[in-house]
């Protein structure tokens, strides 16, 4: 498998690859890349046949926007790009009309982000996060505008609770609008709560899955060693402060990490790689963000596209990073099936 092995975006006709680039690192200190590099990173990318871009208005301060969009506008690349940008943060404190999912923030959002991207549409316009108070009715009809006014050529929903990608996704399909083609949210070894609720609304709602943190900020790359309990030392966005805080840094983790070293160990190939082979390997999983800090890190994780897990790895693998159940899930069990059937097992649909 390579970049140019397309496929759709869901339940759409959106054509992208089966990895994104995140351009998360681009404009940002510390962790992040100096402007050379990360133009030298998005180089890379559309050379080896990427066409997926993920930004958001608020990457470094709408840095990382504007150098997005002086590469595609000095190499005139609009019209084979799939640009994706975000809007949900505030970017004027004190200002709540500068945040939030309301019609207003949407619009005002956009706007700014077509200046620094120097375009007039964009082709996926993610909600960032769940507000908690704008209705999705608002979101869907405000969207949906945006769609029928070329703004947009299609949205999606990054980190919202299951049950509102259904209700937008579930009204879309009743009353005949555009409504959302994804779900954008944290999918890795490390993290798969997704898997008790997320990831089968997607499927029954026919929404595309775009993981953000495939690596685990870094921590499935094998960039921290183990200090103490709940302490660890390396060097990158885990370091510092940081949106996921120590929260990686747990007993369970740390098990997963041993046996992703352990696997990696067997393929002889980097941690990265395989932990990013099993994200794109999982069911419904369209296309995971990869952010890289330089030209050689992309590489590395472009090489996962031609790894493909043994049964036996990806069982090792599913078995050390498995959720532990909650309710319901906890009580959907064989026998429960065949207590309701009068004794016998009944298979449903797939």
């Amino acid at each position: 498998m390579s970049l140019t092995n397309f496929r759709t975006l869901g339940r759409s006709g959106l054509v992208v690859s089966p990895l994104a680039l995140g351009t998360m690192t681009f404009g940002t200190p510390r962790w992040g890349s100096s402007d050379a590099v990360s133009e030298a990173v998005f180089e890379a990318y559309v050379a080896a046949g990427g066409n997926f871009i993920d930004t958001a208005d608020v990457y470094a301060g709408g840095r990382s926007e504007e150098l997005l969009g002086g590469y595609v506008a000095a190499r005139h690349l609009r019209d084979r790009l799939v640009l994706a940008t975000k809007f949900t943060f505030n970017t004027e404190p004190g200002n709540p009309h500068a945040g939030g999912n309301g019609r207003k923030n949407i619009y005002r959002a956009l706007e700014s982000s077509f200046r620094r991207l120097q375009t007039d549409y964009v082709d996926l316009l993610w909600l960032h996060a769940y507000d908690l108070v704008t209705p999705a009715e608002e979101v869907l009809q405000t969207l949906g505008d945006l769609v029928r006014a070329g703004k947009i050529r299609y949205f999606g929903l990054s980190d919202v609770p299951a049950w509102y990608a259904t209700r937008m996704a579930t009204l879309a399909a009743a009353h005949a609008v555009p409504g959302p083609v994804a779900m954008q949210l944290e999918y890795s070894l490390a993290e798969r709560s997704i898997e008790r609720e997320h990831l089968p609304a997607a499927r029954a709602c026919g929404l595309g899955l775009t993981p953000w943190s495939p690596l685990a900020a870094g921590f499935l790359a094998g960039k921290y060693q183990r200090e103490g309990p709940g302490a660890a030392s390396g060097q990158g966005r885990l370091s510092g402060s940081n949106p996921f805080g120590t929260s990686k840094f747990t007993d369970h983790n740390w098990r997963v990490l041993d046996t992703l070293r352990t696997v990696a160990g067997h393929l002889e190939r980097p941690l990265a790689q395989v932990a990013l082979a099993w994200v794109a390997a999982q069911p419904g999983v369209t296309a995971p963000i990869v952010g890289a800090s330089g030209v050689g890190q992309l590489h590395e994780n472009l090489a996962a596209l031609e790894l493909t897990l043994r049964p036996e790895h990806r069982q090792a693998l599913a078995e050390a990073s498995a959720l532990t159940p909650g309710f319901p899930d906890g009580i959907f069990t064989p026998a429960v099936n065949k207590s309701i059937f009068g004794g016998h097992t009944v298979q449903g649909w797939q």
